[in-house]
């Protein structure tokens, strides 16, 4: 297949699938890769039209979902199968339990947006967002100066991964770009959701819009017995720092997917939305 595909761990073990966060890759996982790749099989794919995946696209979120699918099928030997995304990444796990409603035992989607953003809809054409890409991407791609601003400001990535950011911001095309941010901008409750079968958390950064959190809400309503938390850091984090909270408080992050995989308790710092 087409998809640049990270393994980790040992086959026999249960299944966690990771899906990053759109214009990254899966070396946004790496905290996570870590923690867990002693005890459970870790699948680590570089999503359509990004990272190692470029010749895999055009991105959309049902032919990313069939891809992962397929990419599940093929490595994951019949174990019981937890989906984990973020992000872009997250609205593709709502795709693929609404396409897919018997794949999954527990999934995990964090901060997956199905409401529109306000003020966003004149950004998200093609050609604004095709503007956007000529003025602030493409005679800046190798500005260290520029992709260090953005990964700290607009992403809220730690330094540590500046050489892995700055690989995944030059690499990813004008097409890419226009088709990461139109299905992210246009992407809204799937139907299918009223028939999945896996256990669901929908989580948010408490600091995040609030379109996040009514969108967590709108999809933990619409799968039977999903649960729906926002995420209270113990210490101040930007919004982009909340957004991105796997690489920027990793032990929580980690520790909610130990819980969530194994039917534990969840984190305290996973509380009802406000």
């Amino acid at each position: 297949m087409a998809l640049f595909v990270a393994e980790y761990g040992p086959h026999e073990a249960e299944t966690i699938v990771f899906l990053h966060g759109g214009g990254g890759a899966g070396w946004m996982w790496q905290p996570q890769v870590d923690a867990l790749s002693a005890d459970y099989h870790l699948l680590v794919p570089d999503l359509p039209e990004q990272g190692r995946s470029t010749d895999a696209g055009p991105f959309s979120m049902a032919s990313a979902a069939e891809q992962i699918a397929q990419l599940i099928a093929e490595r994951a030997g019949g174990a019981p199968v937890h989906l984990v995304g973020l992000s872009e990444g997250a609205q593709v796990v709502v795709q693929m339990l609404a396409s897919y409603p018997d794949l999954a035992a527990t999934a995990i989607v964090s901060s997956a947006l199905v409401r529109p953003l306000p003020g966003a809809g004149a950004m998200s054409s093609a050609a604004m967002l095709r503007w956007s890409y000529r003025l602030s991407i493409a005679p800046l791609r190798n500005a260290d100066w520029w992709i260090r601003l953005n990964m700290r400001s607009a992403v809220g990535v730690p330094d540590e991964f500046f050489p892995q950011f700055r690989e995944s911001f030059r690499t990813l095309s004008e097409n890419g770009w226009i088709d990461l941010m139109t299905a992210n901008q246009k992407f809204r409750l799937p139907a299918g959701l009223d028939r999945v079968s896996a256990r669901v958390l929908t989580v948010c950064g408490a600091g995040e819009y609030q379109a996040m959190k009514l969108s967590a809400r709108d999809i933990a309503s619409a799968i039977p017995g999903a649960r729906a938390r926002e995420v209270r850091h113990a210490k101040k984090l930007s919004l982009a720092q909340q957004h991105n909270w796997n690489m920027t408080a990793p032990a929580l992050f980690t520790q909610m997917v130990r819980a969530w995989v194994s039917g534990r308790e969840l984190p305290s710092e996973l509380a009802e939305i406000g």
